[in-house]
């Protein structure tokens, strides 16, 4: 019978919102040694938010002056190739409560490096930019989404998410999609989650809502990767370089994006602590 190993502190994070039980909460783990991935989405489908992050220091000082960590992100069901919303509830907590008093926060990921400063607003984050490519009809898709009538469809060349734009935000606050059935559609290519988007009003240049039931995920709060598909889409056709934007779910939250150029994203969002505590990891009928 084994015990527990390890005692990992684990804080849940409200993210793009300054209002506590807004927004999209993730999980943050902050480990000192590498984890099995059977472990770490173990502890995923046990926070079962719709992501949580494990951040590693990759730098042999004091927590208060690590600027570089490594980064993963799970869903209760499977890694994602990366995440904002959880990107910025990770940043929140090295600055606002591991005390970190320098300018940037490096964090390392499979494919790249993310960057996090402090901001008036919050936190700013730097993401690629994905091509947001004319996507063909999936009339199966669509129908499982209660979707008959729509402007457009995008397919971002990177991410794999597919864009559909409807026309105004009552239809899409209204939408209410079929999610078993959307898992049983067969897609011509691969689809990594669907976003609906439209032109937004009081305040906001867009609003949205994004969908994606094949991760266990079936309507995600606010989403920062599917801005990376949304922000150039909108940004050519309205002709602005910042956009405000609106995630329309039943929680809600926002998000401000800066075309940097260089095919670079700026986002910009505040995050709100509601929980911290300690998460037991280990082998045996004591875990």
């Amino acid at each position: 019978m084994g015990g527990i190993i390890l005692r990992i502190p684990i804080y849940q994070v409200d993210a793009f919102t300054s209002k506590a039980y807004k927004g999209n909460p993730a999980a943050v783990c902050i480990v000192d040694r590498r984890l099995g991935d059977e472990v770490m989405q173990d502890i995923a489908a046990e926070m079962n938010l719709s992501e949580t992050t494990f951040i590693q220091p990759l730098e042999e000082v004091s927590l208060a002056g690590i600027a570089q960590y490594s980064i993963r992100w799970f869903t209760p069901e499977t890694e994602v190739p990366l995440c904002g919303h959880a990107t910025l509830a990770a940043a929140k907590v090295i600055f606002d409560c591991l005390g970190f008093q320098g300018e940037r926060i490096l964090f390392k990921y499979v494919n790249g490096q993310l960057e996090s400063r402090r901001h008036a607003g919050g936190f700013t984050m730097g993401f690629p930019a994905d091509e947001p490519l004319e996507a063909g009809p999936s009339s199966d898709l669509l129908e499982a989404m209660g979707i008959r009538k729509y402007k457009e469809l995008v397919y971002g060349r990177n991410t794999g998410k597919l864009v559909v734009r409807l026309h105004n935000e009552v239809e899409i606050r209204e939408l209410r999609p079929n999610f078993e059935r959307m898992k049983s559609v067969k897609v011509c290519f691969p689809v990594k989650g669907v976003g609906v988007t439209a032109e937004g009003q009081a305040g906001y240049d867009i609003v949205s809502r994004y969908f994606n039931p094949w991760a266990g995920v079936n309507e995600d709060p606010v989403t920062g990767s599917v801005h990376t598909v949304l922000a150039p889409y909108w940004s050519a056709i309205l002709g602005k370089k910042e956009l405000k934007a609106l995630q329309a779910s039943q929680r809600s939250g926002e998000l401000l994006i800066r075309i940097a150029g260089g095919g670079r994203l700026e986002f910009i969002g505040d995050a709100v602590v509601v929980m911290k505590g300690e998460i037991s990891a280990g082998r045996g009928d004591r875990l």
